[in-house]
Parts: C-alpha cells; structure tokens; sequence
C-alpha cells in the first residue's frame, strides 16, 4: 500500500505531501489542475522516463519520493531528476539503485490503469498475456520458450555452419595452393629465428678462425717473435748487469716473453669444445626459402604460421562439413518434435484458459452494468513459429448483443466500454496474484454515465476492500465513496504558478462534491445525500 507521497519542484508541483490510506483515495480538481501529474510522478518513482523540462524553472532537480508498506516491510523509494544533465537518480531505503531494480519492483506497487492501458488493452499481444495467466500449467509457457530457444539456437548453428561452409568452398583451390606453398618449405615455430641466430654465431666463429690463424703467423713469421724476445732479454741482461736502473726493463721482458710463449701455446690448441656445428651454406639456404616463401604469400612468419593452422582447420572442416549437415539436421529435427509437443499442449490448454477467462470477463462486465447477453470470446489464429508447426495465438472478440457477430474489441467498443473493460481485467488480474499493489485509475470513468456509473462504483468499492484504490475522476458519486478526498488546484502567485494539493476535511469534502455536481442548491443538495 502507498502509504505517503511527497512531490518537490516537479513542473508546476513545488512542494506537496499526500498521506493515502487504505481504501479509496480520490483525486479531484478542475480540468487541467495537474491531477494525473501526481500519477504521472507515481510513474516517475517506479521507473517510466521523464525529460529535464519536467524540473521546475530555477530548481536543481526535481524529488519525488514514496513510501509503500509491503508484507516484507517499509520501503522507501526517491527518485530524483538533474535539471542540467536530465539523469536521474534512484534511491531504495537510502540505498543507490536502478531502474532494472525499481521495474523488478513495479508490479508488487502499482498497477496503473489509464488512457494508456486501454490503448494496450486493445493489442492482442497484451491480450494473449492475459489469457496466459490463466493456464493451468503455467510451466507450458517456460516450457515452450526452452524449446523455441534451443530450435532457434541449432537453426542458427546450422545457417552458420552453411554461410562458413559456402564461403570456404568458394576459397577451397587458394587454401590448397597456399598450404603447398607453405607444405614445400615446412617452417616450424621458432625455426627462423634459431637459424638467424646460428648464422651470426658461424659467421662469427669464420672470423675468429681466421683471426687465430692470422695471430700465430704473426708470432711465427721469418724471424719469430719469441727467439727475437728471447735475443732481446739476453742483451738486457747484460745491460741490467752494467746499469742496474734497467733491471726492471730486463724483468718486464723476461715476463713478457714467458707470455708471449703461454699465448703461443694457446693459440696453436684447437678450442673444439667452442665450436659450432653446422654449416653455414645451408643454413642461408634455408633462410633463402623462408624469404621467398614469405613474399610469395605476402606475410610475415608468424602470420604465415598462423595462416598454415586456418588452412589445415578450415580444409578440416570442409572435409567433416557433411557430417555435422547431418547432425544438425538430426538435432534441428529432434527440437522441431520437442517444440510440436509442446505446441500441442499449450494450444489445447490456451483454448480452454481462453474459455474460463471470456466466462470471468463477462461475470465481471455484466456487474458493470452490461447486458446480460454480452459475450466475448477469443479468436484463436495460426502463427507458424517453425514450417509444419502451429501456435495458437488469439485476441478479444466483443459481442455486445444476441445476433451480432464478434467484431473485435479495438473496432467496435467505445471510450467508457473500454473503461470498464480494463477494470474488469485488473479485477481479474490482481485476483490471480498474491501481490496487491496499489490501482491507480485515471479517469476510468470517461464516457460513463447512470446506472453504468453505479455499477462502476460497487466495482470499486469491491476492489478497495482488498487493495488501496487511488482514483481521478470528475463524478462526484465516485469521489463520495473515498475515505480520502484530496483537491489538487491551480494557483497563481507573485506571477508564478502553483499546482496545490491538499486533503479535504468533512466541509471540504461537501463543497466539492457540491461542486463536481454542478454547484448551487442542487449541487449541495446532491453532494448531501452522497455524504
């Protein structure tokens, strides 16, 4: 139950608070007041969108907040609208939400029956929904979008499969000449990479070789260099022996020459653990065949790698492609069957929810003051979802009287059938559910009129026994059966203008009533004998 809304800066609304109760709870004002803006901002709070203009001039953001009291408790929701950026922003119990939440939430609050409800009365999708609540088994609908969903999920895998397989086929003579091509050289990961790095590592060892020999041709030319060291430290023996300032010199040449024979010794040893097996011609060879395989195909190594895998799994699956034809057809087969059966039981019970539902809308609709030998029925036609299967689907047909034949309900029922149609159908409705949310009627009562009203009345009355009814209307026998009477003006000051609302005490209640019954003595006389 709506327990308190409260409205700031909303269009022409700049502050106002109505505190509803159980029962029914009216909405009254002249034409043009603002009295279904207080349901449009109701709309608002539980998800339906709303433009920055809607903000009232000069304001920041416009508030709008309820407090609903639900079997789990509270819950308070506020809702507010940027006048800068047109964004909103939702709040549950202080807590930061969405608008995926608050709709989840939505049809436990309100329900909201308007122009707008019958405008989507009259769509046989909304139609066929409702019919749908009277299944038996309600498990057939999940039961039948299971199985529509894995027909359509092998129908598409299958047209993929057909679209690749086309595209491939069409490929299939360039896919096999680049495979030969890449087939002919083989490179493997990494291939190219390792023989580069071997090429440097052999042209490498070429000059260290020849380096070595060149060095020790150097130490063993005409007259090698170490009996010429050899020679050089006898004479500065003797030099060092005359003139002892060149004993150091004398020793510098000794060591020198005792390296000069170790270096010798080394140089003329074949370092063989150092070198590198391979030869050189054929690894640029083989790096020659990379290169003209690479611009042959146009790509680098990694793609072309990467092409060889595409190659061998897209000719792969041309080679199983008739396989999986098979299978799929078989399983398309298998879940066209699964569909069919599930078809089969939803028509029959959609037939005979459809049966029990036309009988409940007409109980209902002769209490609102139909004839007695209205009926309505459901026309049910084929759609065909998969070729060879049949679902039924159906929409309201409207006999308001013996010998006429069924028209449907968009072509021949007025504004006020309409009306009372639509309530009927949230009588129907909310009695099939556990929830009862709040019934937000706006004008349900257009183009009705006597005894119909009457009966309109008891109808409400009977709702708001179990479930808090919020109602606009312009008859004052409605507005008398309120236990709430709330009068929402207009009002200008200091040039701007106010939409007002306020609830109405005993007085207050008297005198508009007096007046939505044409004012003066008869209105008040009237407005008497409702009270």
């Amino acid at each position: 139950m709506l327990e308190l809304l409260r409205i700031h800066d909303l269009a022409l609304i700049e502050d106002a608070e109505l505190e509803f109760s159980a029962g029914i709870n009216v909405l009254t004002g002249e034409t043009g007041a603002g009295k279904s803006f207080i349901l449009r901002a109701l709309d608002f709070l539980t998800g339906e969108r709303m433009s920055r203009d809607m903000v009232r001039p000069g304001k920041e953001k416009a508030v709008v907040e309820a407090l609903f009291a639900l079997p789990e408790g509270d819950t308070l929701i506020r809702r507010e609208l940027s006048a800068e950026t047109g964004r909103s922003r939702i709040y549950i119990n202080d807590r930061l939400g969405s608008q995926e939440t608050i709709r989840e939430l939505r049809p436990g609050l309100i329900v909201h029956t308007s122009q707008h409800g019958q405008q989507k009365l009259l769509s046989p999708a909304f139609q066929m929904r409702v019919v749908d609540d009277f299944l038996p088994e309600k498990d057939l609908l999940e039961e039948r979008a299971q199985a529509l969903h894995e027909l359509d999920r092998v129908m598409e895998e299958r047209r993929a499969l057909e679209h690749r397989a086309e595209g491939l086929a069409s490929r299939r003579e360039l896919l096999e000449f680049q495979r030969g091509e890449i087939d002919k050289v083989d490179p493997q990961p990494g291939e190219e990479e390792e023989l580069e790095a071997l090429k440097q590592r052999l042209k490498d060892q070429e000059t260290a070789t020849q380096s070595l020999a060149h060095a020790l041709d150097l130490l063993h030319g005409d007259v090698p260099l170490a009996d010429l060291l050899s020679a050089l430290a006898r004479q500065m023996d003797e030099i060092a022996r005359m003139y002892p300032d060149f004993a150091e010199d004398r020793d510098a040449i000794d060591t020198f020459r005792h390296r000069i024979d170790d270096l010798d010794a080394r140089l003329r040893r074949n370092p063989s653990d150092e070198v590198e097996e391979g030869d050189l011609d054929s690894v640029e060879a083989r790096l020659f065949e990379f290169s003209r395989m690479r611009r042959k195909l146009n790509r680098s190594m990694q793609e072309i790698l990467q092409l060889k895998e595409e190659i061998d799994e897209n000719l792969s699956f041309l080679d199983a492609c008739e396989l999986d034809r098979k299978r799929l057809a078989k399983q398309e087969a298998q879940a066209a069957d699964r569909l069919g059966q599930v078809l089969g039981k939803l028509n029959a019970a959609r037939q005979e929810a459809a049966r029990r539902f036309c009988r409940r809308v007409e109980q209902e609709l002769h209490g609102l003051g139909f004839s007695e030998h209205a009926r309505v029925e459901m026309e049910f036609t084929p759609h065909e979802p998969y070729p060879g299967l049949q679902e039924l689907r159906g929409r309201l047909m409207w006999i308001p009287n013996p010998g006429q034949p069924p028209q449907p309900l968009d072509r021949i029922a007025s504004g006020g059938e309409l009306s009372r149609f639509l309530l009927a159908l949230v009588s129907i409705r909310t009695g099939l559910s556990e929830a009862l949310p709040s019934l937000l009627f706006d004008e349900v009562d257009a183009g009705v009129g006597g005894l119909t009203l009457n009966s309109l009345g008891e109808k409400l009355a009977a709702l708001a026994k179990r479930q808090q009814v919020l109602l606009i209307t312009h008859w004052p026998q409605l507005a008398a059966l309120a236990r709430r009477h709330f009068l929402i003006a207009k009002e200008v000051q200091d040039g701007e203008t106010f939409t007002r609302c306020r609830r109405l005490d005993k007085d207050g209640v008297h005198e508009e009533l007096s007046r939505m019954a044409g004012g003066g003595e008869r209105g008040r006389a009237l407005a008497g004998k409702l009270i």
